[in-house]
């Protein structure tokens, strides 16, 4: 017979039916645990705002939650429970690396090269931030899809496949005419379904192969290939177009190393069991439920929708730094004297020139990109694993310092850009550290406030979220409002200059707002993360979607509870 209040299967713990003695001896349990009508996410339509103050590890707490972490396995025990030895692990995380960073580098190849590309297809630069925008809109459409997919079948094959159609369309792009300019915007939005079955898969294998302070120090590993990768993009841009003297061979590297990655995934890659490390040996294995039930979850999950958010202001940043930046630092170059006007019929890097500087923007901007990408990621994961020790909401903190530090900074870049080029590198420098402080932290908050079976989908929401208020509109944008902008003004060099300059100060602004939206997750941070420890462990249900409710009176008011939580 099943206790009144206890919600099967609830209130069974490790296979064990728990008695109402039991269930009171546990004092460590979260009263969502034995009455559904008190947890304000694990039962839905609830009126009542969350559990009885001084319940351990939720807001509110005057316990200590650490004492009721789960243990954390030790090397032998990871390996026991994966199946895979700490090398082949670490091998698996180097090959997901290396595709992240192929990844990022396809991406901003295209951005290395973009004063070529609007000279090429003779476009202006709404069109130019077009490209970046189909490509950015396919990504965000298809990482739902792959995201479902990747929640409930092998991941492995999922990435092999996309990455192959990814290197094959990447390749195809190098040979449009330029009388075809919608056949480009065509391949690279068809480029997104690699980088849609990659992005929301892979930090989920990450997930599966290690556990608290390793999970971190992975994770962070990992992100380093985004800076990195994108600075290489504008690198591999530039120089392979001086050296093979024609633009489109730069989007001809990465198809070929494309094909290494597919190898390397086949014969290096295993599939781990999801969220077996996050388990007790003796609990229950984590079932996906619908999509429909996922989506619903995440939407309840307040840390994980506004970290979201507050990436989403990262995303906008970075999207159209990454695009324009180049571009400004040329017409900057060019409003100082240094570097001679792109003219029709000439290379828009050409160092043929006495005026040219010795490296072109494009792989000056490369190389602080990289540089400011490996210390920030790596400043910020530090600083939040050293202050989680006494703040465990050290997390949204520190990207929300990340955020609001770099907004000031970026603004400077682009005041100072017509008095002083070496100003201009120097607050760009200081900015984009500040702004990757972000990365490995956002993805380490989405593993721990969601649970296992939800994470590809719920990396998947993420990327819809910050791309599609982020950087797949951003690019756009501010060249749509820079050729607003010179519109008005009489056609000069200095115009154009002026323009795109007035147009990136937005990026400013967005990155406070991103700012704040890191200080509300970290409210919920606490909360939610002890909620998705419980659920793993087998101590925490949710109702399912097709529960009939019922009105019982709860504490001198009145909750709606499932029926099958009641005895009748």
């Amino acid at each position: 017979m099943i206790e009144p209040g206890c919600h099967p299967p609830c209130c069974v713990l490790r296979g064990k039916l728990l008695s109402v003695s039991e269930r009171t001896s546990l004092a460590w349990v979260p009263s969502i645990l034995l009455s559904p009508a008190s947890s304000p996410r694990s039962q839905a339509d609830d009126t009542d705002d969350g559990p009885a103050p001084g319940t351990a590890g939720l807001p509110g707490s005057m316990g200590n939650p650490k004492s009721e972490d789960p243990e954390v396995p030790d090397r032998e025990g990871l390996q026991r429970i994966t199946g895979l030895s700490s090398g082949r692990s670490a091998l698996i995380v180097a090959v997901l690396c290396y595709i992240n960073l192929l990844n990022y580098m396809d991406r901003f190849t295209v951005a290395g090269v973009l004063p070529d590309i609007e000279q090429f297809f003779d476009i202006g630069d709404s069109s130019s931030g077009l490209i970046q925008t189909v490509f950015i809109s396919s990504y965000m459409v298809l990482a739902p899809v792959f995201g479902y997919l990747g929640d409930r079948y092998n991941r492995k094959y999922l990435m092999c496949g996309g990455i192959a159609f990814w290197s094959l369309v990447t390749l195809g792009s190098s040979f449009i005419p330029r009388e075809r300019f919608w056949l480009l915007l065509l391949t690279r939005g068809l480029v997104g379904v690699g980088e849609a079955s990659y992005s929301t898969i892979a930090p989920t294998l990450i997930a599966d192969l290690f556990v608290a302070d390793q999970r971190s120090r992975m994770l962070s590993v990992f992100y380093f290939a985004i800076p990195v990768g994108s600075g290489l993009g504008y690198i591999a841009g530039s120089k392979v177009k001086d050296v093979a003297g024609d633009w489109h061979w730069a989007l001809r590297v990465t198809p070929g190393l494309g094909v290494v990655a597919v190898v390397l995934l086949f014969l290096v890659v295993r599939e781990p069991p999801r969220g077996a490390v996050e388990r007790h040996l003796d609990s229950p294995p984590l079932n996906p439920t619908s999509w429909w039930a996922d989506l619903r979850a995440l939407a309840r999950n307040p840390s994980f929708i506004l970290s979201s958010l507050g990436f989403t202001a990262v995303a906008f940043v970075t999207g159209s730094l990454a695009l324009w930046a180049p571009a400004f630092l040329l017409r900057s170059r060019v409003v100082l004297g240094e570097t001679p006007p792109c003219l029709p019929g000439d290379s828009c890097s050409s160092s043929d020139s006495p005026l040219a500087p010795p490296l072109p923007p494009s792989l000056i901007f490369g190389l602080i990109t990289c540089l400011t990408g490996v210390l920030g990621v790596g400043l910020g994961v530090e600083i939040s694993r050293r202050l989680r020790r006494s703040n465990p909401r050290a997390d949204p903190l520190v990207c929300a310092a990340g955020l609001l530090g770099s907004s000031p900074f970026l603004f400077l870049s682009l005041a100072c850009a017509r008095g002083s080029i070496v100003a201009t590198y120097i607050f760009i420098f200081i900015g984009e550290t500040l702004l990757s402080m972000n990365w490995a932290i956002v993805a380490d908050i989405l593993l721990y406030v969601v649970i296992p079976t939800r994470r590809s989908t719920a990396e998947a929401f993420q990327i819809v979220l910050s791309h599609l208020l982020g950087d797949a509109g951003s690019p756009y944008l501010i060249g749509l409002i820079s050729d607003r902008l010179r519109q008005g003004w009489p056609p000069s060099f200095l115009s154009e200059f002026r323009a795109l300059q007035f147009s990136l100060m937005l990026c400013a602004f967005m990155g406070a707002l991103g700012g704040a939206a890191f200080l509300g997750a970290a409210i919920f941070i606490e909360g939610d993360r002890r909620r998705a420890q419980l659920h793993v462990q087998g101590l925490l249900c949710e109702a399912g979607p097709a529960d009939d409710r019922i009105v019982v009176p709860q504490r001198g008011r009145s909750t709606r509870v499932p029926v099958s939580s009641v005895l009748i």
